[in-house]
């Protein structure tokens, strides 16, 4: 997992990225909040962002509000890290959008077991994207077997796209759970296999 790293301050930027690449993870470090902005508008953008709350620029508290307000990319879990410590700044950096928060100086345990409480996170938000993905897919075929549907008159094959037929069993299997087993019916059996029923 790639996380952003944003500190104005050098020395804790270089700390804080040394101690998440010896724990295996890919950073891409902002010196302000103006770079950290423009690298979560990447489109392969980091999911996990820890952003200083004072920063030039931008701050984290304003970086939040700007991720939150967004209505496309993907969702970003965001620790929000900070010198104050007081209740109600704390409510003020979760209210804007932070998932999490970490006071500074910052104990390496506690920082990587909320991470991982983000990474945890991440992947359920992505499993439950990929689940709503399957389910319009399918409300799309419930809505394109309610429709109208051009069936030939004498073979009764459907048109499923442009001058593409193909047989009915074969159309309706494809677009829900339904499986076909043939059979024949009294006015067909007497028709076609007149024998039989006379037997």
């Amino acid at each position: 997992m790639r996380i952003l790293i944003a500190e104005d301050d050098a020395t804790s930027r270089a700390l804080l990225q040394a101690v998440l690449q010896k724990w295996g993870y890919e950073i891409t470090s902002a010196r302000d909040g103006d770079e950290a902005w423009t690298a979560i508008q990447h489109e392969d953008a980091p999911r996990l962002a820890i952003l200083d709350w004072m920063m030039p620029g931008m701050d984290g508290v304003e970086i939040c509000r700007k991720i939150r307000e967004r209505e496309d990319g993907e969702p970003v879990y965001i620790i929000l890290l900070t010198a104050l410590a007081d209740k109600q700044d704390i409510v003020t950096g979760l209210d804007a959008g932070a998932d999490d928060y970490l006071t500074k100086p910052f104990d390496k345990d506690e920082l990587h077991s909320r991470i991982r409480v983000g990474e945890r996170i991440l992947a359920l938000q992505t499993s439950l994207s990929e689940r709503v993905k399957e389910l319009r897919k399918a409300l799309d075929e419930i809505k394109t077997l309610q429709g109208i549907i051009p069936i030939c008159m004498h073979c009764h094959r459907i048109r499923s796209g442009h001058e593409a037929w193909e047989k009915l069993e074969k159309y309706v299997e494809e677009r829900s759970e339904a499986q076909f087993s043939h059979s024949l019916c009294p006015e067909c059996l007497e028709k076609y296999y007149p024998e039989t029923s006379e037997g």
